[in-house]
């Protein structure tokens, strides 16, 4: 008798099996990104934002759609805009709030040249987004001597904390909240894993110069990229002092 069709049925079943996890591995790529699904059992193990952070037990879940820590916010700010926006607060003191989506690094610039008076000192609030505008804002923001700062009870995650190393004077209140975690670099991370790691590699590499331009340690990537992108990991005031992200007085 031929063998040939159980071969074939072998080889069916085979394809099916890799076609199926291929699925799988493209829905966890996707589930991955902030706003995407998790697939049954991947959703990340960190509490939710509201438990209070300690030493040790700094892992959140990343929601951009509520990000609310568990002190009282210095103000109610309700929705955050889905991109930055410029608002003035009193004197040269501005706050810079949203999203960072991409073009907002040379949108805001121009803007920071519009309103009167020229800003010395930027509040910020966002969830991130935008890695690469938020590298260039942050040179901008140095280059034109603005300063930075978060409130009590107010976060800067994600891709925020690099506008915030960008100040030429950076402060963080007590309960504000700096979070990091990995970021997506490129508008698709669905590619060939050469070309996936590539693409990383290059942005983490951007990061890290970044980071010494401005004067802060690299080591504070460790913790992004030990960080999913479905969690944050919150920065304790000693690790904001020790990297150099916020003056030592502040």
């Amino acid at each position: 008798m031929s063998t040939a069709p159980a071969v074939g049925r072998t080889l069916k079943a085979v394809l099916a099996v890799q076609i199926g996890l291929g699925l799988l591995l493209v829905l966890g790529d996707i589930g991955a990104r902030p706003g995407g699904f998790s697939l049954p059992g991947f959703g990340p193990d960190a509490p939710s934002l509201t438990e209070p952070v300690r030493p040790g037990d700094q892992r959140r879940v990343y929601d951009p759609s509520r990000p609310t820590p568990s002190t009282r916010p210095a103000r109610t700010p309700g929705d955050l805009p889905e991109r930055l926006t410029l608002t003035r607060i009193d004197g040269a003191r501005y706050r810079l709030e949203g999203g960072i989506q991409p073009g907002d690094a040379d949108r805001v610039a121009t803007r920071l040249t519009e309103v009167s008076p020229a800003p010395d000192t930027l509040v910020l609030q966002s969830p991130g987004g935008s890695v690469t505008d938020a590298l260039r804002l942050g040179r901008t923001l140095r280059e034109r001597g603005i300063g930075t700062e978060v409130l009590a009870g107010e976060v800067c995650f994600s891709a925020c904390p690099y506008l915030l190393v960008g100040g030429t004077t950076r402060t963080v209140e007590a309960d504000g909240a700096v979070g990091v975690h990995q970021h997506y670099f490129g508008e698709s991370t669905i590619l060939p894993a050469r070309f996936a790691v590539e693409d990383i590699q290059r942005g983490q590499a951007e990061v890290m110069t970044y980071l010494s331009d401005m004067g802060i340690d690299p080591m504070m990537m460790t913790h992004a990229l030990a960080t999913p992108p479905d969690e944050i990991y919150v920065l304790l005031p000693e690790e904001l002092e020790r990297y150099g992200i916020v003056d030592a007085e502040s």
